[in-house]
């Protein structure tokens, strides 16, 4: 009689154990649905893209059709006009498909037929112009560039002819006496170096 009681103790004692061998488990599961919203994070899409560049410049458009002007202000956000495919090698193309307006499915032609004639990859023309930002935006480079084309044009130390006599060394402009010439009454023709030296001499 004195071995049932203890027996019922030995099976309390290890039944307890059991739900935390089981609430271990989900924890032990938790760390492999901790890469999910890395796994949702995903870059905009090619067709993403045409919708966004259909709108440019178009509050009434639903983004379903895109016209040459706002196609090629893609491809120059993408690089993809540069030297050899030019504005007019896209205003030719985009002409065949005979609309003002066209949808993607027509759009994707345009860029084949495009790609096909200047002899490029049509996988890479789609590629820049996917990963090239909203629209609008613009890339560090070219704020580099034309940073250093407005240090150039401002350089006044290499300003020349009438605009050069409009600063002195230092940069600093002369207002308007670099731009307007005031007589000299003093009796000395211009450019006389020995000016006021007369009575000192004699």
């Amino acid at each position: 009689m004195s071995e049932a009681p203890v027996q019922e103790v030995a099976a309390m004692s290890i039944t307890p154990k059991e739900p935390e061998a089981n609430g271990n488990a989900p924890k032990a599961a938790e760390p492999s649905s901790s890469p999910a919203p890395n796994a949702e994070a995903s870059t905009a899409t090619f067709k993403d893209q045409f919708k966004a560049f259909s709108k440019f410049g178009d509050v009434k458009s639903d983004g379903k059709f895109i016209t040459l002007s706002q196609s090629d202000k893609w491809m120059k956000q993408a690089h993809v006009i540069d030297k050899k495919i030019t504005t007019t090698d896209t205003g030719i193309h985009f002409k065949k498909l005979k609309a003002m307006k066209v949808p993607i499915l027509e759009y994707n032609k345009f860029l084949e037929d495009l790609a096909k004639t200047r002899g490029m990859e049509l996988a890479d023309i789609k590629s820049k112009m996917t990963n090239c930002g909203t629209p609008g935006s613009v890339s560090v480079k070219s704020n580099a560039k034309a940073a250093e084309t407005v240090a150039r044009l401002t350089d006044t130390s290499k300003y020349t002819g009438s605009h050069k006599q409009r600063f002195d060394d230092s940069g600093k402009g002369k207002g308007i006496t670099g731009r307007k010439d005031t007589p000299d009454g003093s009796g000395y023709v211009a450019g006389y170096k020995h000016k006021d030296t007369f009575d000192k001499t004699h």
